[in-house]
């Protein structure tokens, strides 16, 4: 029975970022066997891009314009198609060229890991005299210099409905619908990842290609990654789909406030908590999913023998050294480790414009914060100092708050109009400040919402300024940067051999060598977040119930508990730093409960 999981060249990927950070990774790091994840959110940065790369790579270019028949679909399908034969391209050059000192296959070698079996046998290969058994092993080195990845990311709850003159279309025509059927007619073999949270019609529609199903050798061309914060979470989706005869390869777990762009803060669900859980759950997991998965397929016509016997673990959120990666590799026995945020300084991999990468090396704790800036109504970390953040402040000044929503793909609200509109569109805060004084609330509360209300920020069009303007696409775009907390322990421009090192353990790139934790510093958030959830409680502004409130904080003492037994298991030299900072956090939260607010 073939795995549809095949092994990775590296032990860590780069999780999708924004729109336009990694709007093009792949065409950055795909050939050197790094995976990387591509937004579908914005058609319109998607499209512009499409026609950028088409230029500068004389290939063949024909505007797919809003007014063509599903076009957002059509724009997706076109642009994937043109990263896969380029990737493709660049691959078979790599392939093709010579092990010297600066070519594209040695950087392939160079960049992996010290333990990988095949840079082993680079090194063995180095070493040999000239001749027929060299040459025969560089051959084999050739064809095993495979790509990582080409993945593309879907927010489920970014669904918004379509319509054309004013009639509303049929739901496939929906935003995350239409950016399935993109993904699903394109050419690639990759992975979907799926994140925040379940969408049971989507879902649904995957059942409608059969890419997502295997195939005669039991291979999936088209595969599932569900992101999660808990294991719960990922046995109701695993679940649904099981049944649907569509097999999830990868459960990608992320924290739920040490990451970047949106932060789903989980009832105090600590990272290593939830790792502990799927490292002793897997087999179960396994064992609850594929009969029905088998089940499922047999309904279907397709072979059960057909169906695979595995799926990955991955996590991301906040790793920050090679001791933290490793230590998620070997102890969890997790299958790769997503690095995020500190791409965002590594100019050979993500988009970001001169001025705002100037700022984000520059940015100190009190710059990088949870926000009120998403107009999805989840904390969303921002870089204070952005052109994006620094335009929202002038407009207020200026008596016009607001953005005039270019692109409106997170356009939910009817509050005030039939059809939806963004809470950062200018229409609906003009609209919400004048209705405000009405909606009864103490004088204490309104001011906490009007300032609510002014911090949402274009998040959608903004996010991808960060690609338009290096490229010149669009040099005036404010750029929004969704960087995650950790951004503050890196601050060097690095190239990608640079961070792969880091990553890896050859070189350090960290600011200071006081940093936390990666597990240190997520508690801590989470103490920051419950602290100000229990502050708002009395003027009715909580973001959730009391009873959730106590479970975070009965959660939370929990994962104190755990990492004070899984501390005997870290590196001598870090255990005692680990226990006093964790003794200081448990200290920090006991006086944390809605008894005494």
């Amino acid at each position: 029975m073939p795995d549809s999981t095949s092994a990775a060249a590296h032990t860590f990927h780069i999780p999708v970022m924004g729109t336009g950070f990694t709007i093009d990774t792949p065409l950055k790091v795909a050939r050197y066997g790094i995976s990387s994840s591509i937004s579908l959110v914005d058609d319109v940065l998607i499209e512009q891009m499409r026609k950028f790369h088409c230029l500068n790579e004389n290939e063949p270019y024909e505007e797919i314009s809003n007014k063509s028949e599903d076009p957002r679909a059509r724009r997706i399908t076109a642009y994937l198609n043109l990263i896969d034969r380029l990737v493709k391209r660049q691959v078979k050059e790599l392939q093709n060229s010579d092990f010297k000192k600066g070519s594209e296959i040695t950087k392939y070698y160079e960049l992996l890991p010290d333990d990988a079996p095949l840079k082993k046998r680079y090194l063995e290969m180095l070493a040999m005299p000239e001749g027929s058994e060299k040459n025969a092993v560089q051959d084999m080195l050739r064809i095993s210099a495979v790509p990582g990845s080409i993945d593309v990311n879907i927010m489920t709850k970014l669904d918004r409905d379509q319509y054309v003159k004013g009639e509303k279309l049929p739901p496939i025509y929906g935003d995350a619908m239409s950016a399935l059927r993109g993904f699903a007619e394109s050419t690639l073999s990759a992975s979907m990842v799926f994140s925040a949270g379940i969408n049971k019609r989507l879902y649904r529609y995957l059942a409608e290609f059969k890419d997502f199903f295997p195939d005669q050798n039991g291979e999936i061309k088209k595969k599932i990654i569900l992101k999660v914060s808990d294991h719960r979470s990922s046995e109701i989706q695993g679940r649904f789909l099981a049944k649907l005869g569509l097999w999830v390869s990868e459960f990608r777990i992320e924290s739920g406030l040490n990451c970047g762009g949106h932060a789903f803060a989980s009832k105090g669900f600590l990272l290593g908590v939830v790792l502990e859980e799927f490292k002793q759950k897997k087999k179960e997991l396994l064992e609850k999913l594929i009969p029905m998965y088998r089940k499922a397929l047999s309904a279907k016509g397709e072979s059960e023998e057909s169906s695979p016997e595995r799926f990955r673990i991955t996590v991301q959120g906040g790793v920050g050294t090679a001791d933290e990666h490793n230590f998620l590799l070997n102890y969890y026995g997790v299958d790769s480790v997503g690095w995020g945020t500190p791409f965002m300084l590594v100019p050979e991999a993500t988009y970001m414009d001169d001025i705002n990468l100037k700022r984000l090396q520059d940015a100190s704790e009190e710059d990088v914060y949870l926000s009120d800036a998403s107009p999805l109504g989840v904390p969303f970390w921002n870089l204070r100092t952005s052109s994006s953040e620094e335009s929202r402040r002038r407009r207020i000044e200026e008596g016009h708050p607001g953005s005039a929503c270019p692109k409106g793909f997170v356009g939910f609200s009817t509050e005030f109009t039939k059809r939806p509109i963004c809470l950062a569109s200018r229409a609906y805060i003009k609209k919400k400040l004048e209705h405000l004084p009405e909606e009864g609330y103490s004088p204490e509360a309104l001011a906490i919402i009007k300032e609510k209300i002014l911090a949402k920020a274009c998040i959608c069009h903004e996010l991808g300024g960060n690609a338009t303007v290096p490229t010149g696409i669009d040099p005036s775009a404010d750029s929004a940067i969704c960087c995650g907390p950790g951004i503050v322990d890196f601050s060097k421009i690095a190239t990608l051999q640079e961070m792969v090192d880091h990553i890896y353990g050859r070189l350090s790139l960290l600011t200071s060598s006081d940093r936390p934790h990666v597990f240190i510093k997520e508690l801590g958030l989470y103490i920051d977040y419950l602290r100000k959830e229990i502050d708002n409680f009395p003027v009715g502004l909580a973001s959730n119930s009391a009873s959730f409130l106590q479970g975070m904080r009965e959660n939370l003492f929990k994962g104190i508990d755990y990492y004070q037994t899984l501390s005997s298991q870290l590196i001598e030299d870090s255990r005692e730093k680990f226990l006093t900072e964790l003794k200081k956090m448990k200290v920090a939260l006991e006086p944390l409960s809605l008894e005494q607010s």
